[in-house]
């Protein structure tokens, strides 16, 4: 065992004495080392009863909702573990429009304690953001979500085979119709890239799916042959 080893608990518990976890929801002592507490963090609303194709939330578990019945979306399955309602949205504001990525480390952390798919991809592939976004927002929230899962999973991360070619409109002004048409064409991938079979797309909120579904059709027409889609947190469905 390497010096650094051996001083890792005492600098852990350095840390903690002169910076001890707090809740970033309540204030209140973090627990199990993350800034939030066990109250809250039993507050968050698990996404259990959903669609297994769109991650919908449903009164119980099916294969496939109504809407994926009569339309079924380009990717194959779906991990979603968590609601975007409150409180969890709180937390995903913070990260993904507060530069808060203490938030960003207690998702993800609370991604991992969450049952997993049966199936694992050989490769996680974070929604890309378009270069103009990346320079002012400063970091791409689904690459910061993905780094601990792909880390932990021990799945290859890569950040370089889906690229946004296009800017779009923020999504949030739009509705369920106006997204598809405004993802249209925004991805490519790079020309004679060996895919593996199997890939998930990774972000942080779904609403419509239209991101992941632009995203999905552009990695199925490369040749990838299952595409999962992975997020956080599902938003309840949208008018069209």
């Amino acid at each position: 065992m390497d010096a650094l080893s051996l001083c890792r608990p005492v600098i852990g518990a350095l840390q903690r004495f002169v910076l001890p976890y707090r809740c970033l929801l309540c204030g209140a002592a973090g627990d199990d080392g993350l800034d939030l507490c066990g109250h809250c963090a039993a507050e968050l609303p698990r996404n259990r009863a959903c669609c297994a194709r769109c991650a919908l939330p449903l009164p119980e578990p099916a294969a496939l909702c109504g809407q994926c019945q009569r339309r079924a979306p380009p990717w194959d399955a779906a991990w979603v573990p968590f609601h975007y309602v409150w409180p969890l949205d709180r937390l995903e504001s913070r990260f993904k429009f507060g530069a808060d990525l203490a938030a960003g480390r207690v998702l993800s952390s609370l991604w991992l304690h969450e049952p997993r798919p049966p199936q694992m991809p050989t490769w996680i592939l974070p929604v890309p953001l378009h270069v103009g976004r990346l320079r002012s927002r400063g970091y791409n929230q689904a690459l910061e979500l993905a780094k601990p899962l792909a880390r932990c999973l021990d799945i290859s991360l890569r950040a370089d085979a889906l690229k946004r070619v296009r800017s779009t409109a923020a999504q949030t002004e739009l509705g369920a119709l106006a997204r598809r048409r405004n993802m249209r064409g925004a991805f490519a991938v790079p020309d004679h890239m060996a895919w593996p079979a199997h890939v998930a797309l990774l972000d942080d909120v779904m609403t419509t799916g239209a991101t992941l579904a632009e995203c999905a059709r552009t990695l199925k027409r490369a040749g990838v042959q299952r595409v999962d889609v992975w997020a956080l947190a599902r938003a309840p469905a949208m008018k069209p």
